[in-house]
């Protein structure tokens, strides 16, 4: 079992071998569900750009309930991050047991959300008849994964928390492959099996959903690593202080990143309104930007599970630099990442699509990508280290205002109100990520040099 020495005292430079250490696994692992993400949208653009279209918006409504559930699981990860550092092993596997409670109730009700609201919801938004119908076909079938991922992630967050990440990477990357093969058998009827087009793509990724939480579970089970924490010792009823703890923790961090998912979602269906060549575009550009953002958000996760293990042992000081030096990683990283997109956006939109009209418009989205990409790491890296403080209360009012008084009413004038070309409408997200990061960046200077501060 790792143990705390492993969070070893002293410089940046000591801190950021760590961070990088702890996060390598969790790179892999959101690489992976990028890789993922960007084999439905090829996938579906070999379909056509109706087929792409839809899976865009459709992959942006299940995202938002996903989100949601996603956020308060996620709190599962300081609080056992705490309890390891303070040697309190026997309650980690508690807060598991009903955190996989609260993911199969959670998966349950976005599938019945899902057959019975969908359909009109799209209707009422405005959504091009075009491609329409096989957005209702793909969230229908996507959500049936529900339950079965939710699961998957209240056992992520404890392995996360205590510091044992190389699970997840090898969970993500059977994910991965499962997800391309049953692409390829599902969508383009391959092995004697229907050809389901953008259904298919849904249902692949529903059933990769349920393969990965059986593997981590099967893991973890077998595992002389988990023994300490007895998250399979017995079927416990429903303890509601427990479940009370996750939710007054998680809804915070829930509507913290539902706020920023659901401000990319929204623009997605704003797109969605403007026909197939723009949300095509758009699929296309947001894809890549959230596959580059698949690399701050594992260091976040990592910057949150070695802070809060440092403050669960009294470490406040190394707790302090540490979350520092995870915030200038994500941010070191997303510059890079600006860097390459200025000079090879051509290539990348390329890999997507042959279609003229539709390279134009993508190309001229990921330039705006490129600008607001290192807000971007500094938010999310902030937002981790706050994690660890249990301070989520105001990250949340932060994303809330930025994101949605700021980015997503001038993303709604420029899509709807002056039917401004599409660089135009990302516009939103540079606002809404910039004052987000100088915000959170702020208060986690504050709150750190509070707790580290001689009592």
């Amino acid at each position: 079992m790792r143990s705390m020495a492993a969070v070893q005292d002293g410089g940046w430079r000591v801190q950021a071998k760590s961070l990088l250490r702890l996060g390598g696994p969790l790179i892999v692992n959101n690489l992976a569900v990028a890789g993922m993400q960007f084999a439905d949208a090829v996938m579906a653009g070999r379909l056509g750009a109706d087929a792409l279209a839809a899976v865009a918006v459709g992959g942006s409504v299940w995202f938002l309930g996903f989100s949601l559930c996603l956020g308060l699981l996620m709190a599962i990860s300081p609080i056992a991050a705490r309890h390891f550092g303070a040697g309190n092993y026997g309650l980690i596997g508690r807060y598991t047991r009903q955190g996989v409670y609260l993911g199969i109730s959670f998966g349950v009700m976005l599938i019945l959300i899902a057959q019975f609201a969908i359909a009109p919801m799209l209707v009422m938004i405005g959504i091009d008849p075009e491609f329409r119908d096989l957005t209702v076909g793909y969230v229908h079938a996507i959500m049936f994964g529900g339950p079965g991922i939710f699961i998957f992630l209240a056992l992520r967050f404890t392995t996360e928390g205590v510091g044992h990440t190389r699970p997840i990477m090898f969970t993500s990357l059977f994910a991965l492959t499962c997800n391309v093969l049953l692409n390829y058998v599902l969508m383009f009827g391959k092995f004697g099996a229907p050809a389901l087009g953008v259904v298919g793509c849904g249902a692949a990724s529903a059933i990769t959903m349920w393969l990965v939480a059986l593997a981590l579970a099967a893991y973890m089970f077998v595992s002389k690593h988990y023994q300490p924490f007895r998250i399979f010792a017995r079927l416990a009823p429903l303890r509601l202080p427990v479940l009370k703890e996750i939710v007054a923790l998680g809804i915070p961090i829930a509507i913290t990143i539902t706020a920023e998912a659901g401000l990319f979602s929204a623009v997605s269906i704003l797109m969605g309104t403007r026909g197939t060549e723009i949300t095509a575009a758009h699929q296309i550009a947001i894809n890549f930007a959230a596959t580059m953002f698949m690399v701050p958000l594992a260091l976040s996760s990592a910057t949150t599970i070695q802070v809060g293990q440092l403050i669960g042992a009294g470490k406040l000081h190394s707790a302090r630099l540490s979350g520092a030096v995870g915030i200038g990683l994500c941010a070191l990283f997303m510059s890079l990442s600006a860097i390459f997109l200025l000079t090879f956006r051509n290539g990348v939109v390329s890999l997507y699509t042959d279609d003229a009209a539709v390279r134009g418009i993508a190309i001229n989205l990921l330039l705006m990508a490129a600008i607001f990409q290192i807000a971007d790491g500094v938010q999310i890296g902030a937002a981790g280290a706050l994690r660890a403080y249990k301070d989520t209360r105001y990250p949340m009012i932060v994303n809330m205002f930025s994101y949605w008084v700021l980015a997503f009413p001038l993303a709604f004038l420029a899509a709807i109100t002056f039917k401004a070309p599409p660089n135009y409408i990302w516009g939103g997200f540079v606002v809404g990520l910039g004052v987000a990061a100088i915000m959170l960046s702020l208060r986690y200077n504050r709150i750190s040099k509070v707790q580290a501060a001689p009592s």
